[in-house]
């Protein structure tokens, strides 16, 4: 197939410190757990090697500890994209596991009352389309090169999901985005062509709490 071909790797943060098992989302100050930057470091000795010109990031902490090390293996300074961010939730800051009570409590039912949108916070297709435009940035800036974006699992996932045409709404359970997983779009010019997944730090459990 002829053209230049690019790659952008979406890369999910690794495991975050949050002992107290909170839906942190947008919040300020969650940082790596000592797991999480062990699998930032086995992402960047994964990428080693690799053509890698470009490295993005979500203003948030968590996605910048992660970056840093790529960062730092390819000797590029990370940029900072605001279209990486999470997702906006209205149950940002409580504790929503199974028994806690918080999306059993009256008051947060008319949250949930539509799950296609979803109700509860961001509308798919607004997150399906600033995650494909921060892509396309990504890929004008690494043209003919590979670039790596991290951001969230819901932001990559419905990304995912928009790109290969499937509908948006979806089970949570079904994410194929662990931790510190790479969901990679090729290109050949601007026609994306190709969708590829991998786990670098190994097989991780996407219910941890947080995204």
């Amino acid at each position: 197939m002829s053209g230049t071909k690019t790659v952008v790797h979406f890369l999910r943060h690794g495991e975050v410190f949050n002992p107290d098992g909170i839906l942190y989302g947008r919040l300020p100050g969650y940082r790596l757990s000592d797991q999480g930057a062990a699998q930032a470091k086995l992402v960047a000795e994964f990428l080693a090697g690799r053509d890698v010109r470009h490295v993005v990031a979500s203003p948030l902490q968590r996605a910048q500890e992660t970056a840093a090390p790529i960062g730092g293996t390819f000797g590029l300074d990370v940029a900072t994209d605001d279209r990486l961010i999470e997702s906006a939730n209205k149950f940002e800051g409580l504790r929503v596991s199974v028994g806690d009570g918080a999306l059993r409590s009256p008051q947060h039912w008319s949250k949930l009352r539509n799950p296609f949108l979803p109700s509860w916070g961001e509308p798919y297709v607004e997150i399906a389309h600033r995650m494909f435009a921060a892509a396309q940035r990504a890929r004008a800036a690494a043209e003919g090169h590979e670039a790596v974006c991290v951001s969230h699992q819901l932001p990559i996932w419905t990304l995912r999901r928009f790109v290969e045409g499937k509908r948006m709404w979806h089970d949570p359970r079904s994410r194929q985005c662990s931790l510190a997983s790479l969901t990679s779009l090729v290109f050949r010019d601007e026609q994306l062509v190709r969708v590829a997944y991998v786990e670098p730090a190994g097989e991780t459990d996407p219910r941890v709490t947080g995204a």
